[in-house]
C-alpha cells in the first residue's frame, strides 16, 4: 500500500469517527439532558418542601390570633360604644402593642357594616381608621361567622399581605370583625440569593409572591374576563399591573415536573419547575431551577462519550496505519495550514475594507442627524416667536378697551368727588381696579406664552381656563365677526392637567377653527361644548370649514405639517398641543362632523376620579 493510499485510508477512518461521534452525540444528548433535568427536579423537591413548610408555619402562627383578640373585653367595649373617643384611643394603642409583639403588619377592628374604628397604624399616614372594607372577602367571611383568609395588595398601604379575620360576638350576635395582616416581604427575602426561584400562585394562576419582584402580579395562564371582574370587585390586585408571563411549559418525567421557557429581558431562560399545592390557603408553590447545570452535565457526559468513541476509532486507525510515513502527515498538515492562513488573510482584508466603509457611513449619518436636530430646533423656536408675535398684537389690541374704560371711570370719579358723591366715586375707583386686574391678567397670559410653564400636573378648574382662552381671543373674534357658541355647565368641572398649558391648547384649537371658518357665512361659526362621560371629560371645538380629508387626518398631528399658505404657519401648533394633552394622560383627536366642518376633541381624566384612586 502506497503512502498516498495509506493517507486516504486514514482520512476515511477520521471521517467515519467524526460522523459516528456526531450521530451518537445527537441521538443521546436529548435523553441525557432530560435525565439530568429529572434528577434536578427531584433534588429541588426537598427545597420546595422546606419552602412550603415555612409558609405553613408562618400562616399557622397567625391563624388563631384574630379569634384571641376578638375575645378581649376592650374590643367588645369599643363596638358597644363607638361614640366614646377614649375607648378608640385605648384600643388603638393596645392593637399597636400587640402588632409589635407578634410581628404582624397591621391589626384593625371593623364593625358589622365594614367601617374601621381602630387600627394599629392609627398614627401612620396610611391609617386604616375611617376606611370601609366591606368589599374584602375576609370581611364577608368573618361576618358570616367563619375564619376569614385572603391575600391582596393593601388599598391604603399599597403593601402585599395575607389577611386573617375572625368575628366579634356581642350577646350571641356578630358585631364586627378583627383582622390581622401579615407582610410577605420577609418571607420572600429568605428565598432570594438561592440558585432556584420560588413563586406562589393563587387560584387564578397569578403570581403574588416570588423571589423575583418583576414577576409580581404576572399570570401563568390567560385571565378570563370573569376573573378580572372578580379581582376588580375585591380590589385584590392592581388591574393595570396584571399581565401574562411570557411562558411556554411542557411536562418532563412522570412525577409532575415541567420544563418552563420564560422570556426575560428579550432573551429566553429555561427552568425545571416543580409545584406543590397548599389547599388550606388555595395556593400553589413553584420552584424553578435553571436548566443550565443539567445542560452542562449532559454536555460533559456526551463529550466524554464522544471522545472515548473517537479515541477508540482513531486508535484502531493508527494501529492499522502505523507504518504510514510521518513525513506525509507533516507535509499534508503543512499544506493545509498554509491554505487556511491564506484564506484567513484574504477574508481579513475584505473584512477590514467593509469595516472602514461602515465607519464612514456611520459618521455621515451622525452628521446628518446633528444637522437635522439643529434645523428642527431652529424651526420650533421660529414657530414659537411667530406665535408670540401674533399673540402680542392681539393682546395689545385688547388693552385699548380697558384703557379707555379706565380713563372714563377716572373722569367720572373726579366729577363725583367734586360733587361730594363719594359712594359713586368709590364705585368708579373699584371699576378702575377691576380694569387694572384685567390688564394684569392679559399681561400674565402673554408672559405664559413667551416661556415654557414649569407647573406640575394636578387638579385644574376647567371653566376659568376656557374663559381665559376666550378672553385672549376676544379681539380676534370681534375682528373676524365670529361668535363662539358655548353653554357653560351648571357646575365647574375639575380635570387633571396644567392651567397654562391647557389654555395654550384651547387658544391654538380655537385659532385654527377661526382660520378654517374664514369663508363661512354663518352667524355662529365655532361651537365649543363640554361632555362628561363616566370619569372622563371631552372638550369639543367644531368649526364650519371644509373639514379634513383622509390625507390630512393621517398626519394632522405630525410636526411641520400644515395646510396653511407659506408664511402663515410652521405646522407646530397641533403637534405641540398633542404632546401637551398626552403629558396630561389624555388624548387629542381630530375628525369630521356629520353636518360639516372639523371637530377637535380634548379627552382628559377628571380630578375627582384621580383623587379617589389615589386614596386607595
Amino acid at each position: 500500500m502506497t503512502h498516498t493510499a495509506k493517507s486516504r485510508l486514514l482520512g476515511l477512518w477520521l471521517a467515519l469517527a467524526v460522523l459516528l461521534s456526531i450521530a451518537v452525540g445527537s441521538a443521546g444528548f436529548s435523553l441525557v439532558e432530560r435525565s439530568f433535568q429529572i434528577r434536578s427536579a427531584e433534588q429541588a423537591q426537598g427545597t420546595l418542601r422546606l419552602a412550603v413548610a415555612g409558609l405553613r408555619g408562618a400562616l399557622n402562627r397567625y391563624e388563631p390570633l384574630p379569634s384571641l383578640i376578638a375575645e378581649k373585653p376592650s374590643i367588645k367595649a369599643l363596638l358597644s360604644d363607638t361614640s366614646n373617643p377614649g375607648l378608640a384611643s385605648s384600643v388603638n394603642l393596645e392593637l399597636k402593642q400587640i402588632a409589635e409583639d407578634v410581628g404582624a403588619s397591621d391589626i384593625y377592628v371593623i364593625d358589622a357594616k365594614g367601617y374601621t374604628w381602630a387600627a394599629s397604624n392609627f398614627d401612620q399616614p396610611h391609617s386604616f381608621v375611617g376606611l370601609s372594607y366591606v368589599y374584602r372577602p375576609y370581611f364577608q367571611q368573618a361576618v358570616e361567622g367563619n375564619l376569614g383568609r385572603f391575600f391582596a395588595l393593601g388599598t391604603a398601604s399599597l403593601k402585599r399581605g395575607y389577611y386573617f379575620s375572625a368575628p366579634i360576638r356581642l350577646q350571641g350576635q356578630i358585631a364586627g370583625v378583627v383582622t390581622v395582616k401579615i407582610a410577605v416581604d420577609a418571607l420572600e427575602a429568605d428565598w432570594r440569593g438561592a440558585d432556584s426561584d420560588i413563586l406562589v400562585t393563587d387560584q387564578f394562576g397569578i403570581i403574588f409572591m416570588s423571589s423575583r419582584s418583576d414577576w409580581h402580579f404576572q399570570s401563568l395562564q390567560p385571565l378570563q374576563p370573569a376573573t378580572l371582574d372578580e379581582i376588580k370587585a375585591f380590589r385584590q390586585y392592581p388591574i393595570d399591573q396584571l399581565g401574562r408571563l411570557n411562558l411556554q411549559r411542557k411536562p418532563i418525567g412522570s412525577r409532575g415536573a415541567e420544563h418552563f421557557t420564560i422570556g426575560i429581558d428579550e432573551t429566553e431562560k429555561h427552568f425545571v419547575a416543580n409545584a406543590m399545592a397548599m389547599p388550606e390557603a388555595g395556593w400553589e408553590v413553584h420552584i424553578l431551577t435553571p436548566t443550565a447545570a443539567a445542560r452542562t452535565q449532559a454536555i460533559t457526559v456526551i463529550v466524554i462519550a464522544v471522545l472515548v468513541l473517537l479515541l477508540t476509532i482513531l486508535l484502531t486507525a493508527f494501529l492499522l496505519l502505523r507504518r504510514a510515513r510521518l513525513v506525509e502527515r507533516i507535509a499534508a498538515q503543512h499544506a493545509a495550514r498554509e491554505l487556511l492562513e491564506n484564506r484567513v488573510a484574504e477574508r481579513t482584508a475584505d473584512l477590514n475594507q467593509v469595516n472602514t466603509q461602515l465607519l464612514q457611513e456611520v459618521e455621515e449619518r451622525k452628521q446628518a442627524e446633528r444637522q437635522l436636530r439643529k434645523t428642527q430646533s431652529e424651526l420650533v423656536q421660529a414657530g414659537k416667536l411667530a406665535a408670540l408675535g401674533q399673540m402680542s398684537a392681539a393682546l395689545s389690541h385688547e388693552f385699548n378697551q380697558p384703557l379707555a374704560a379706565v380713563k372714563t371711570y377716572a373722569d367720572n370719579a373726579a366729577t363725583y368727588l367734586d360733587r361730594d358723591r363719594v359712594d359713586e366715586a368709590r364705585d368708579n375707583v373699584g371699576r378702575i381696579s377691576q380694569m387694572a386686574d384685567r390688564m394684569a391678567a392679559i399681561s400674565k397670559h402673554l408672559r405664559n406664552f413667551a416661556r415654557r410653564p414649569q407647573e406640575k400636573i394636578g387638579p385644574v378648574s376647567l371653566l376659568p381656563v376656557i374663559n381665559d382662552a376666550l378672553a385672549i381671543l376676544s379681539a380676534k373674534l370681534r375682528d373676524r365677526h365670529t361668535n363662539i357658541a358655548f353653554a357653560p355647565p351648571a357646575k365647574d368641572i375639575r380635570i387633571m392637567g396644567g392651567r397654562v398649558r391647557l389654555q395654550q391648547v384651547l387658544v391654538n384649537l380655537i385659532s385654527n377653527a377661526l382660520d378654517a371658518s374664514v369663508d363661512s357665512d354663518r352667524e355662529t361659526d365655532i361651537h365649543l361644548t363640554i361632555e362628561e362621560i363616566s370619569d372622563r371629560v371631552r372638550i369639543n371645538v367644531r368649526d364650519h370649514g371644509s373639514g379634513l380629508d383622509a390625507d390630512t387626518k393621517s398626519q394632522i398631528f405630525d410636526p411641520f405639517f400644515t395646510t396653511k399658505s407659506p408664511g402663515e404657519g410652521l405646522g407646530l401648533g397641533l403637534s405641540i398641543s398633542y404632546n401637551i394633552i398626552r403629558d396630561f394622560g389624555g388624548h387629542l383627536l381630530a375628525d369630521n362632523h356629520p353636518d360639516g366642518g372639523a371637530v377637535f376633541t380634548i379627552d382628559l381624566a377628571t380630578a375627582d376620579q384621580m383623587t379617589e384612586e389615589a386614596a386607595e
